[in-house]
C-alpha cells in the first residue's frame, strides 16, 4: 500500500462494464489503501443506481460507455435527481471535446483517460480524494488549444467588422498579433510566405503604418484588434 497522505472515501462505486478492466482498476485502488469490501462494481446504470439506494457511496470512477445508456446520464442523475456533491471521475476512452464537456458540464469532478498508465491514474484519483479536479493533460492540451482557436475567431470577426481588411488579411493581422512569424502565418493559413509579404504590405497600406508592431498597435487603436 502507498502512502498517499489522503483520507479514502468510502465506500466507492466504480461503474465499468469491462471486466479487464475492472480487474485493473480494483489492483490500483488497492495500492491506494481501498479493501476489496470498500469497492462497489457494476457493469451496468440500473445496477449501479441500486447500489447508490441501498448504500451512501462517497466517490465514483465512471466510464462512458456502458451496455443500458451513457455515463454522463447517469452522472446527471446524480447530481440532480440525489443532489449529490460526492467526487465523481470519469475514466473513458473518448477523448473527444463534445463528450468532454458533457461530462464535466453535468457535474464530474475530473475526466480521465484509460490509455493513461496504472501510475498515472493512482495519482489522478488521489487528486480527486484530496478535494481537487483532475483533467487529463491530454485532453487539457486539446480545451486550451481550442479556447485559443475561438479567441484567434473572436478577433478576426471583430476585425471584419470594423475595419477596412479583407477577411485573409484580417486573418493575417490576427496571428501577426499573436506573434507568429511569416512563416508561420504561411503553415497556419495554409499560403505561401510570398502571399503572407503581399498581405502584410497591404496591412501597412491601409492602416497607414510600417511596421508589425505598429499595424497591431493601429489595430487596437481602432479597437478592431483586441
Amino acid at each position: 500500500m502507498l502512502n498517499l497522505n489522503c483520507s479514502l472515501l468510502k465506500p466507492m462505486l466504480v461503474l465499468e462494464d469491462d471486466p479487464v478492466h475492472q480487474l485493473r482498476i480494483a489492483k490500483i485502488l488497492e495500492k491506494i489503501g481501498y479493501m476489496e469490501n470498500d469497492i462497489f462494481f457494476a457493469q451496468t446504470i440500473a445496477f449501479a443506481k441500486n447500489i447508490c439506494q441501498s448504500n451512501s457511496v462517497e466517490f465514483m470512477l465512471v466510464d462512458l460507455s456502458l451496455p443500458d445508456g451513457n455515463g454522463i446520464d447517469f452522472i446527471q442523475n446524480i447530481r440532480d435527481e440525489r443532489a449529490s456533491k460526492i467526487p465523481i471521475m470519469v475514466l473513458s476512452s473518448w477523448n473527444t471535446l463534445e463528450v468532454i464537456y458533457q461530462a464535466l458540464h453535468v457535474g464530474a469532478t475530473g475526466y480521465v483517460l484509460k490509455e493513461k498508465d496504472d501510475f498515472e491514474l493512482m495519482f489522478s484519483i488521489q487528486a480527486i480524494l484530496k478535494g481537487g479536479a483532475i483533467i487529463d493533460p491530454f485532453i487539457a492540451k486539446k480545451i486550451l488549444r481550442e479556447f485559443k482557436k475561438q479567441d484567434m475567431e473572436d478577433q478576426i470577426f471583430e476585425i471584419n467588422k470594423l475595419s477596412p481588411l479583407s477577411s485573409r488579411e484580417a486573418e493575417v493581422l490576427s496571428c501577426v498579433a499573436a506573434g507568429m512569424s511569416n512563416l508561420e502565418i504561411a503553415a497556419d493559413l495554409c499560403i505561401s510566405k510570398f502571399t503572407v509579404q503581399v498581405h502584410i504590405k497591404n496591412i501597412y497600406q491601409k492602416l497607414e503604418v510600417n511596421s508589425r508592431m505598429k499595424a497591431v498597435q493601429a489595430a487596437k487603436k481602432m479597437r478592431v484588434l483586441q
